[in-house]
C-alpha cells in the first residue's frame, strides 16, 4: 500500500460447490500474484480431504493456501474463529505484497468477512444450550429448529435446520437479548474495511447439478468411505460440528448400519443440490458481486479474461 489510510485489497471468488472454483482461483492467482485463503468452513479439518474438496497438495504447491487443515476434527471451529484467523492472513499477505485471495462458498463466513461483522456482543449461556442440545437428542432437529422459526422466522431461513450449533447460537441471542437473531444481521455495516472486488461463479441450475453428481461419484472413487471411517476410528462423532458436514454425516448413517450405501449417495447427492441451491440464495443477498456465467466451459479463457479485466479495473 502506498499509504497507511489506504485500504487492504481484499479479492474474493464466491460461487455454489462444484462451479469451479478451483481451478478458476489457482489461474487468477498466477495472473495476480496472490495468496488464497480458504472461504470453506470445512476446509479447516485435517483428515476431511475427500469430502470437502480440498485442492490438492500439488495446487497447493503452486499458491500458497491459508486456512487449511488448521485443525482436528474436533474443535467446533467458529464464523468468529474464521474472522479472526482470515484477517490475521490478510494482514500477512499484504504485508508480502501480495493480494490476499478469498475462495470458497461459505456465505456467512465470506460475507462476515468482507464486512467485519461483529458476532461476539450477545454473549453465552452454556447452561441454556447445555439445554437445548438436551431437548434436539431428546426431541430431534426439526423440532429444535422449529422453536427458531417461532421467535426468529427470518433467521431461520438462512440457518438449515442440521447446522444444530447454529440454531442454538440462535435461540441463544434471542433468550440473552430478547431480540432475533437475524436483526443483529440487519444491523451489521455494510462498509467494508479492504478494497474489496467479489467475482461470483454461476452456471446453468441443470449443469450444475450435474457437476455436483459427478463429482461425489469420483469422491466414492477416491475412498470418501474410508476417509469417513477413518475419522470414526479415530474417535471423532458425528455429533460434531466437521461430521455434520457434507459427505460425512450421511457415510456415517452408512456405517452405522442406519441406511444402505445407495441411499446415502442419493442422500447426499440430494442434500449437496439443496446446499447449492442455499448457497446461491445467499449470495443473491450480498452487495456488488461481479457475476460470470461459466456454463459454457469451452469459453474458460474468455471467462477468465473477463475476470482478468474486472479485477484489473477494481483493484489495480
Amino acid at each position: 500500500m502506498n499509504k497507511a489510510t489506504e485500504k487492504p485489497k481484499l479479492l474474493v471468488l464466491i460461487g455454489p460447490t462444484a462451479v469451479g472454483k478451483t481451478k478458476m482461483s489457482l489461474d487468477i492467482s498466477k495472473q495476480f500474484h496472490c495468496e488464497i485463503i480458504s472461504g470453506d468452513s470445512m476446509q479447516v479439518y485435517r483428515g476431511l480431504d475427500i469430502g470437502t474438496a480440498k485442492a490438492s497438495v500439488e495446487e497447493r504447491n503452486r499458491v500458497p493456501h491459508h486456512l487449511i487443515d488448521i485443525h482436528d476434527p474436533d474443535y467446533p471451529f467458529s464464523v468468529s474463529d474464521f474472522q479472526n484467523n482470515a484477517k490475521k492472513a490478510i494482514h500477512e499477505i499484504t504485508a508480502r505484497g501480495h493480494i490476499p485471495f478469498i475462495v470458497g462458498g461459505t456465505g456467512l463466513y465470506i460475507e462476515s468477512l468482507c464486512y467485519n461483522f461483529s458476532f461476539s456482543t450477545a454473549g453465552s449461556d452454556e447452561i441454556f444450550r447445555a439445554e437445548q442440545m438436551k431437548f434436539a437428542d431428546e426431541h430431534g432437529k426439526k423440532e429444535l429448529y422449529q422453536k427458531l422459526k417461532e421467535v426468529d422466522p427470518e433467521g431461520a431461513k438462512n440457518i438449515h435446520f442440521n447446522n444444530v450449533r447454529r440454531v442454538i447460537r440462535a435461540l441463544e441471542v434471542y433468550h440473552i437479548t430478547g431480540k432475533p437473531f437475524s436483526e443483529n444481521n440487519r444491523n451489521q455495516s455494510k462498509q467494508s474495511p479492504y478494497q474489496l472486488c467479489i467475482i461470483g461463479l454461476m452456471m446453468d441450475r441443470s449443469i450444475l447439478y450435474n457437476r455436483i453428481e459427478q463429482r461425489i461419484d469420483q469422491m466414492i472413487e477416491l475412498g470418501l468411505i474410508d476417509e469417513v471411517k477413518n475419522c470414526l476410528d479415530l474417535g471423532y462423532k458425528k455429533g460434531m460440528v466437521s461430521m455434520q458436514g457434507l459427505g460425512y454425516k450421511e457415510i456415517i448413517s452408512y456405517l452405522e448400519g442406519d441406511i444402505s450405501l445407495d441411499r446415502a449417495i442419493y442422500l447426499l447427492k440430494r442434500n449437496t443440490r439443496r446446499f447449492a441451491k442455499r448457497q446461491l440464495s445467499w449470495f443473491r443477498h450480498m452487495d456488488a458481486i461481479n457475476w460470470i456465467d461459466v456454463t459454457n466451459y469451452e469459453n474458460y479463457d474468455a471467462h477468465l479474461k473477463q475476470i482478468h479485466d474486472i479485477i484489473e479495473e477494481r483493484l489495480q
